[in-house]
């Protein structure tokens, strides 16, 4: 009877110890599991693409091809059946830098979280410097390269519009796979709404017939003054001379007219040579706008500060600030105090 009683017991530990070793086996195995979703990978790749149709085997073919060597197949699929990610993972290119873990990766894979990139449309470009800028952009894909300016805007579905100033100066995000037409119709339409809630909010004596008619003066705004601050007053320097029919005489309108020939000099003989944009020998506004305006050069010209002011001139200080005067006589002392600041900063660099 002791003989059994000693088997039994020897057998109670022999099972004793099997399960003992079994839960150490298995809190090892979950051990590794963890340390292996939450340790930063190493690869030799900046990125990865999920192409539609691709599965999780696709997928962690590919992360191999971008050097990642952590954790074996049966690692990655437990952890994605845990993160409930297995057949969800979406389209798009991920971000491998900074170096995610396994679960980072397959979370940001299973929400979509593709890697963004960004283009600033920059306020006061006009439309060669914004289309150089999205030619320069990567990964952004090309479709308007080749295209003419009247192309391009077909293209886009406005056959009829001249496309200076169509497009809001902002920061727009893009993903790999979107083109430049992509950016172009967005930018596009927040101009439209833009314009639209400018126009709408307009003060009720402008002399402007349209809202092109407000963009138009909105761009010219935008290019003569690079402070927000000052925009409303510059606008109600434009729109009494508007209302007065006398001519804006605005220099910004006259480079525009000259084109890619102007060399950073504006001379007297571009002051008088007639040319569509020439504000100095045509009155009104210019048949186009000039540049792309922002925000506060569309409401500074739907809603212009009140004043008697008819002219202006940079202070001269290297503060972008100008001076308005009401009268011709002031707005020459005004220039004079311009020129002699002018000189004597000119004058203090040479000495340097």
């Amino acid at each position: 009877m002791a003989g059994a009683k000693r088997g039994c017991l020897l057998v109670l530990a022999v099972l004793v110890l099997l399960v003992a070793l079994a839960g150490a086996g298995a809190a090892w195995l979950w051990q590794r599991q963890g340390s292996f979703a939450d340790t930063p990978l190493t690869p030799s790749a900046a990125s990865i693409t999920i192409a539609s149709g691709d599965s999780l085997t696709s997928v962690l073919r590919k992360l191999r091809a971008a050097g990642v060597d952590e954790g074996d197949d049966l690692q990655w699929q437990l952890l994605a059946r845990q993160l409930d990610a297995a057949g969800k993972l979406k389209v798009g290119e991920y971000a491998l830098e900074p170096a995610p873990t396994p679960r980072q990766l397959l979370q940001n894979m299973r929400q979509g979280k593709v890697l963004q990139y960004r283009v600033t449309i920059v306020e006061g470009w006009n439309i060669r410097q914004l289309r150089a800028a999205l030619a320069r952009a990567q990964p952004l894909e090309h479709e308007t390269t080749d295209l003419a300016d009247t192309e391009l805007m077909a293209k886009l579905g406005f056959p009829d519009q001249h496309p200076e100033g169509r497009f809001l100066p902002e920061t727009y995000i893009y993903q790999r796979g979107d083109s430049d037409v992509d950016l172009l119709k967005r930018a596009h339409a927040a101009m439209e709404k833009e314009l639209a809630v400018a126009w709408a909010g307009r003060s009720d004596d402008l002399p402007l017939k349209s809202p092109y008619e407000l963009l138009i003066l909105a761009s010219i705004i935008e290019k003569e003054t690079g402070l927000a601050s000052e925009r409303p007053q510059i606008a109600g320097v434009f729109v009494r001379r508007l209302k007065m029919g006398m001519r804006l005489q605005t220099d910004p309108t006259v480079i525009y007219g000259i084109g890619s020939a102007y060399d950073g000099n504006i001379r007297k003989i571009h002051l008088t040579t007639d040319t569509p944009y020439n504000t100095y020998t045509r009155a009104g506004l210019t048949p186009t706008p000039i540049a792309m305006p922002g925000r506060d050069a569309l409401h500074a010209a739907a809603n212009p500060a009140p004043g008697d002011a008819l002219y202006f001139v940079a202070v001269g200080d290297g503060s972008g600030a100008h001076v308005f005067s009401a009268s011709y006589t002031d707005h020459n002392t005004a220039v004079a105090e311009y020129l002699q600041r002018l000189r004597a900063r000119r004058s203090e660099a040479a000495a340097q």
